[in-house]
């Protein structure tokens, strides 16, 4: 692996990211679970409150640079950073003491009295650009 300099000295990048995966990948996103605090929701939360009613657990979604068709934009504040550095190939995350797994992340949306749970993965697909550029 190319070591970067820092200072003079010589050190070795730890998120895994590999300069010659240049091509962006496609991720996929799996919908792990929905869940709800229900203390929290009996102190907090309007009358009738659920589990998130957006997403389903199973749900699939594929994404690159853009939040996918039906995907919660919330959500998607949430996760479009890990979404982008897996795309543009990272490996593990936090000097690999988080996720044992490469190229692997699990994150949870924003939604304090009921996040979802999800898994992105990093896909051999490559992605496309499915827009027109603005000169």
């Amino acid at each position: 692996m190319k070591r970067l300099s820092a200072g003079g000295k010589s050190v070795r990048p730890q998120n895994g990211f590999r300069a010659k995966d240049k091509i962006m990948k496609r991720c996929k996103i799996t919908i792990l679970q929905r869940t709800l605090n229900e203390k929290l929701a009996r102190e907090y939360a309007a009358p009738g409150f659920t589990k998130c009613p957006m997403m389903r657990e199973g749900q699939v979604f594929y994404a690159d640079y853009a939040k996918p068709e039906g995907f919660c934009d919330e959500a998607w504040k949430a996760v479009y950073q890990y979404v982008f550095a897996l795309s543009h190939g990272a490996g593990k995350f936090y000097f690999g003491d988080w996720i044992t797994k490469e190229g692997v992340a699990i994150c949870s949306c924003n939604d304090g009295l009921r996040p979802v749970i999800m898994k992105i993965e990093r896909t051999d697909e490559g992605s496309s650009i499915s827009y027109e550029p603005v000169e």
